[in-house]
């Protein structure tokens, strides 16, 4: 068996798969990895495509659509390579992206987990939203990437050109240990999509791996794919998972401080949107502050004492000031500036 597999999920997105899947199977070394697409019960003509134009792409059929991380949970499950990249179907992968990442993963057997450099398949002199150079996360639970702080996105003149620890590494163009992401239990299904990536890099780290980001490598992110950055469910789903991840993976020494503070903050949040007639975005916010509450008596959550936590009591990987304050009152727009 070769040592990858490169596993695209697919929900009715014959027209992505149509523009992206080439460069993937062209550019994907064939004596290193296997291309599959796991499809989420698609109705468009995605499986007829597939079996037309990519017969050397297995495919896997799931009877619904799973979720992101439902789909990809299931798809790790049937298949059982040493490394497994999760990688979206709006992706363009150059010559060579997969090798760096393999050799990367290879030599550091403390890594857990790695991504590609995401540059903007729209702008391919900028780096892309969705996990540009490497993420991390404040005291509050909100991401950042090296290359992108909020709504600001960086042009790539190589300033992040190095292999870097991060916290977190993007679903985009995610390579992870197989055994590693079952043994921890992979995505969390409850999240359906958004943040899982970050929950399951988090949990990753838990166990005393590390995750990179592996700048010998990129791939161009189309991005917005599913949900765009208005619509009222990934409001819903970002606010609600980030809450989830905090609770499920702080420790209760910081856990209370943490809540209410967002509990401040996305108050603040939900105001701008009644401010501009947003009510259902609005709304979005306080469903997933009513549903956390419910949903939080269920999740177990790790030992207050774990491995992320140095000496002072603090948590080593994360960013002590908030990125609010840093971004907006000190304007410091660049990661280079933290």
């Amino acid at each position: 068996m070769k040592p990858v597999a490169v596993i695209i999920l697919n929900w009715n997105g014959e027209k992505l798969l149509k523009e992206f899947l080439p460069s993937v199977t062209a550019n994907t070394d064939p004596e290193l990895a296997d291309v599959i697409v796991a499809d989420n019960g698609s109705t468009d003509g995605s499986l007829d495509l597939l079996k037309n134009d990519f017969p050397e792409v297995r495919t896997l059929r799931f009877d619904k659509n799973l979720g992101f991380a439902g789909g990809y949970n299931r798809a790790l499950s049937e298949t059982g390579y040493r490394y497994t990249v999760l990688l979206n179907s709006d992706v363009e992968t150059p010559t060579g992206w997969l090798t760096p990442l393999y050799d990367f993963m290879e030599s550091h057997h403390d890594a857990a987990a790695c991504q590609p450099k995401i540059l903007s398949y729209s702008d391919k002199s900028k780096f892309e939203y969705a996990g540009a150079a490497g993420g991390f996360i404040d005291r509050n639970g909100y991401p950042y990437c090296r290359g992108r702080i909020f709504d600001t996105i960086e042009t790539d003149n190589g300033q992040y050109d190095n292999p870097v620890e991060v916290f977190w590494a993007t679903g985009a163009a995610l390579m992870v240990k197989t055994d590693l992401y079952q043994e921890v239990g992979g995505l969390d299904e409850q999240f359906f999509a958004h943040m899982e990536e970050i929950d399951l890099c988090w949990r990753l780290q838990l166990t005393g791996h590390t995750i990179w980001c592996v700048t010998e490598s990129h791939v161009y992110h189309l991005g917005g794919g599913s949900l765009p950055a208005s619509n009222p469910k990934k409001t819903y789903l970002n606010f609600r998972n980030n809450l989830l991840m905090l609770h499920k993976n702080l420790p209760e020494r910081d856990l209370r401080g943490a809540l209410l503070r967002r509990r401040l903050l996305d108050t603040l949040a939900w105001g701008k949107f009644v401010a501009t007639f947003d009510w259902r975005n609005a709304a979005a916010i306080l469903r997933a502050h009513h549903d956390f509450r419910h949903m939080r008596k269920v999740y177990t959550r790790h030992p207050d004492v774990n491995l992320l936590t140095g000496p002072d009591g603090s948590i080593t990987s994360i960013y002590r000031p908030d990125i609010l304050s840093a971004y907006y009152l000190q304007r410091k727009h660049y990661y280079s500036q933290l």
